[in-house]
C-alpha cells in the first residue's frame, strides 16, 4: 500500500506519514527527521529553499485550532495539497505556501461551522456553497481574492479520491471556474501587479541610487568608526577588569578630559542625540531650550566604559563625572550626533546631506541603505525577489576588454520561478549601477553574516539574539518605511519627495511591482524620464542577454506582454483627449484624427468618455498595436510608408526606428500635445542662436525657416474649439481582472 492510499484509506499508518512524502529537502535533513502527519505543528522549512521564506508562512499549528474535525479535515487537505499532482487541475503546492493556504480554507471551513452549528463536510451542499461566495462579495472582497478563497471548495471535490472524510457529495459550480464564481475575468497577458506609477518610481529610483553612490560610504565609514570605538572600549574593560573601583573611575576620567580636550581643539561640542532617546530630552540650563539628551553611549565609548554590563559605572551618575560633562557643555555647547565620520555634500545643496551619526541614526540609515539597494538591485535587473534575495556574497563577476574597458556586469543567483525543490543556478546580465549596489551590499552585510555564519547579501541588520538571520517578506514593510524616511527625512508636507499614489494614499511598494514597471518602462517608454537617469540602453540590452532575456526567467515575454499593455494604455489617451477636444499634428494626424472620431461615432449615443471600456479596447485594439511612443512624435507604423525604414538595408522590420525619425515627413508620425515641451525646447535653442550678431547669413536663414516650422507644428496641436466630453480615461483593466457581474 502507497502512502498516499494510506491516508486515502484512513489508515491507523497516516499519523506516522511524513508531511512531505517526495518534495526535495535542503541538504542536512532527513526524511526520517521530519515532520509526520501526526504532528501538533508542521514544519515545512526544510522543503523550502528561498532564503527569503518567512518562518511563520512554513509552519502550521494544527494544536491552536479548537475544533478537532476542523484540525483533521484542514490535515487531509493540506497533505493531499502538498503531495498530489492533479492532472488538468492543480500541480502539488509548494511548501512555501502551505500557511496560506492553510489560511484560506480555515476561513471556508469556520463558515462551514457557524452555518450549520458544527463542521460537518458531508453536510454542504450548493446553497451553502453559493452563501459562502455571497459572503465574500458582501465583505468587499475583490474579485481577485474571492477566486482564491472559492478555490478551496474546488480542491475538496477534485481531491475527494485522496481524502478519507474531508470531501464533498457534489460537484460546486458545475463547468465553471473560481473566477467566474467570483465574479472577475481574466483578460489574456494582463498581469494583477499594479505598475509604480511614473511620479512615484522617478524619485524613488533617483534616491536609491543617491544613496547608493553618494551616501553609502559616509554610513559604511560610520560603521567602521563605531565597530572601533566598541573593540577599543571592550580591550580596556578587559585589562582594568582586575583594578579597584577607585583606579578604574580615575583612569576613565583621564580618558575623559582627553578627549573632551580634542572636541575644544576641533571647535566641537560635546555630543547629544539626534532625538529624544528612550523618550527622554535634555532641557539646557542656561537658555531653557529642550533638546535631545546627552549622548553618553558614545561619551562612554571613548572613556572606555560598558554601562549597558556595569550600570554603576555610568558617567551621569553622582559617583562618575557629571561635573565635567556639564562644565564641557557650558564651555563648548552641543553637536548633535557627535561622532567623528565627516558628512558628505548633498549633490544638489552642496550642504552635508544629514547631520552627524549617532549609534540610533547609523543603524536606521544602514537599513535605508539596504532598501535603497534593493530598489536599485529590484528595478534595474528584472529580476524576481526570490532571485534578488538568493543573491550572495560573491555573486558578481566582470567581464573586461584586453584594453580593461567593463564588457559585461553579471550576477549569480538562483532561479525558482517554474522549479521545484532547491532552484537553479543562473546568471543575469546587469547594468552598472546594479554592480555598484551589490558592492555596497557586500560591505554593508559582512558584520551580521559574519555573525551570523552566513553569506547572504540581505541579513537582518540588527545583531540582537533574537532576530531573525535573513529579511525575507519583512522587505515590503522596510521599502515602505524607506518611502516614509526619505519624505521626513528630505521632504516637506508641501513637497514630498515620494508623492501619494493616486487615491490620495502613500503608494504601498511590494516587491512584484518592481519587474513589473521596469518591463513596462523598456517596452513603452525607452527614452523618458528614467531613462535620463540610468545607462537604459544598456538595461534593455542586459534584459535580453543571458539568463534574464531566456525563456526561463520569462522576462523578454513580460517586456512583450507590457509592451503591448501599454499600446492600448496609450490609445485609450488618444481617444479619450481626442473626445475633450484635443487636436492632432503630423502628417497622420488626418489619418488618426479619422479612425478615433470613428469609433467615438460608433459609440453614441452613449458618453463615449464613460462608455464600455472593454468594448472600447477591443475596437481600438489594431490601431494600438500600431502606435509606439515617442519623444518628439508618436508612430502609427505601417512599414510599407515608414521613411525610418529607408535607412536601413534589412527586411522584414516589425517596427519603428525611433531615433531615425522624420516626424515632419513620415506619414505614420502623430504629434499631440504631450510632444510640445520637446519642440518648443528646439525653437527657443534656434532662437538663442539667432542672437548671434556674427552667425553666418545660410545658417541664419536655416534657422529662421526651422522656426517657423515648429511654430506651424505647434498650432496644429494648440487647443481647438471641440466641446470636451465627460469621463476619464479607463485603469478599471490595468489589473488584469474587470468584474462582469
Amino acid at each position: 500500500m502507497t502512502a498516499l492510499q494510506v491516508l486515502a484509506e484512513g489508515c491507523d499508518e497516516r499519523d506516522a506519514l511524513p508531511v512531505l512524502l517526495s518534495a526535495p529537502l535542503r541538504p542536512g535533513f532527513d526524511r526520517a527527521h521530519i515532520s509526520r502527519y501526526g504532528d501538533p505543528v508542521w514544519d515545512l522549512a526544510p522543503g523550502v529553499f528561498r532564503d527569503n521564506a518567512r518562518r511563520c508562512h512554513v509552519t502550521v499549528h494544527f494544536d491552536g485550532i479548537d475544533d478537532p474535525s476542523i484540525a483533521d479535515a484542514l490535515r487531509q487537505i493540506l497533505h493531499a495539497r502538498l503531495n498530489v499532482d492533479l492532472p488538468g487541475h492543480r500541480s502539488r503546492l509548494e511548501p512555501a505556501g502551505v500557511r496560506g493556504e492553510a489560511n484560506r480554507t480555515l476561513r471556508f471551513f469556520d463558515f462551514v461551522k457557524a452555518q450549520l452549528g458544527r463542521f460537518d463536510l458531508g453536510r454542504v451542499d450548493q446553497a451553502l456553497a453559493d452563501r459562502y461566495a455571497c459572503s465574500l462579495r458582501l465583505a468587499g472582497q475583490r474579485p481577485v481574492a474571492a477566486a482564491a478563497l472559492l478555490r478551496i471548495i474546488f480542491d475538496l471535490h477534485e481531491l475527494r479520491h485522496h481524502l478519507p472524510t474531508a470531501c464533498l457529495s457534489f460537484e460546486p459550480w458545475p463547468g465553471r471556474s473560481p473566477f467566474s464564481v467570483a465574479g472577475a475575468k481574466h483578460i489574456a497577458g494582463e498581469n494583477r501587479t499594479p505598475r509604480i506609477p511614473e511620479p512615484i518610481i522617478t524619485p524613488l529610483l533617483a534616491w536609491s541610487l543617491r544613496y547608493v553612490t553618494c551616501y553609502a560610504d559616509d554610513i559604511l565609514a560610520a560603521r567602521a568608526e563605531l565597530d572601533r570605538l566598541e573593540a577599543t572600549r571592550d580591550r580596556l574593560v578587559a585589562a582594568e577588569a582586575g583594578l579597584d573601583h577607585a583606579d578604574r573611575r580615575s583612569r576613565q576620567r583621564k580618558r575623559l578630559n582627553t578627549y573632551i580636550a580634542a572636541l575644544r581643539r576641533q571647535r566641537r561640542g560635546v555630543p547629544i542625540w539626534t532625538t529624544p532617546h528612550n523618550g527622554t530630552t535634555r532641557t539646557d540650563p542656561q537658555s531653557g531650550e529642550v533638546t535631545p539628551p546627552i549622548n553618553y553611549h558614545l561619551i562612554h565609548l571613548h572613556a572606555g566604559i560598558d554601562a549597558q554590563a556595569e550600570p554603576a559605572m555610568h558617567l551621569g551618575l553622582t559617583t562618575g563625572a557629571p561635573d565635567l560633562i556639564a562644565a564641557a557643555i557650558a564651555e563648548l555647547g552641543t553637536e548633535i550626533g557627535g561622532m567623528d565620520t565627516p558628512i558628505s555634500a548633498d549633490p544638489d545643496t552642496g550642504l552635508p546631506w544629514r547631520t552627524r551619526f549617532d549609534a540610533k541614526v547609523l543603524a536606521l540609515e544602514e537599513v535605508m541603505l539596504q532598501s535603497a539597494a534593493y530598489v536599485v538591485c529590484a528595478y534595474l535587473s528584472g529580476m524576481r525577489d526570490s532571485e534578488i534575495q538568493a543573491m550572495k556574497r560573491g555573486c558578481l563577476s566582470i567581464t573586461r576588454a584586453e584594453d580593461g574597458a567593463i564588457l559585461r556586469h553579471r550576477i549569480k543567483s538562483t532561479a525558482y520561478k517554474g522549479k521545484r525543490g532547491g532552484g537553479e543556478e543562473t546568471e543575469w546580465v546587469t547594468i552598472a549601477p546594479v554592480a555598484e549596489a551589490i558592492a555596497v551590499l557586500e560591505r554593508l552585510s559582512a558584520r551580521a553574516g559574519q555573525a551570523r555564519g552566513t553569506t547572504t547579501l540581505w541579513p537582518v541588520l540588527a545583531l540582537r539574539a533574537n532576530t531573525k538571520t535573513h529579511i525575507s517578506a519583512e522587505i515590503v514593510r522596510q521599502l515602505n518605511r524607506y518611502r516614509d524616511h526619505l519624505n521626513d527625512r528630505f521632504g516637506t508636507a508641501q513637497a514630498p519627495i515620494i508623492p501619494v499614489g493616486p487615491n490620495g494614499a502613500p503608494w504601498r511598494l511590494t516587491t512584484r511591482q518592481f519587474r513589473r514597471t521596469i518591463a513596462w518602462h523598456i517596452a513603452n517608454r525607452p527614452f523618458g524620464t528614467i531613462a535620463g537617469m540610468i545607462q537604459y540602453k544598456h538595461a534593455s540590452v542586459a534584459a535580453f542577454e543571458g539568463y534574464a532575456g531566456s525563456s526561463r526567467s520569462g522576462f523578454r515575454g513580460e517586456i512583450e506582454a507590457q509592451r503591448a499593455l501599454g499600446q492600448i494604455d496609450d490609445i485609450l489617451v488618444y481617444f479619450d483627449e481626442r473626445q475633450g477636444g484635443a487636436r492632432l499634428g503630423g502628417p497622420a494626424a488626418n489619418r488618426i484624427g479619422a479612425a478615433l472620431d470613428t469609433v467615438g461615432h460608433e459609440l453614441a449615443p452613449l458618453p463615449a468618455m464613460i462608455a464600455d471600456r472593454p468594448r472600447l479596447r477591443t475596437m481600438l485594439g489594431s490601431l494600438a498595436r500600431t502606435l509606439h511612443v515617442g519623444p518628439l512624435a508618436d508612430c502609427f507604423f505601417d512599414p510599407a510608408t515608414a521613411l525610418c525604414l529607408n535607412r536601413i538595408s534589412e527586411p522584414g522590420a516589425t517596427g519603428p526606428m525611433i531615433a531615425m525619425c522624420e516626424p515632419v515627413r513620415c506619414p505614420n508620425a502623430c504629434i499631440v500635445e504631450r510632444h510640445r515641451p520637446a519642440w518648443q525646447r528646439g525653437a527657443d535653442e534656434a532662437r538663442l542662436l539667432l542672437r548671434e550678431k556674427r552667425l553666418p547669413e545660410p545658417q541664419r536663414v536655416t534657422l529662421q525657416a526651422e522656426v517657423a516650422r515648429i511654430e506651424r507644428l505647434l498650432e496644429q496641436i494648440a487647443p481647438g474649439a471641440a466641446t470636451p466630453h465627460s469621463g476619464m480615461a479607463g485603469e478599471e483593466e490595468e489589473a488584469g481582472f474587470r468584474v462582469t457581474g
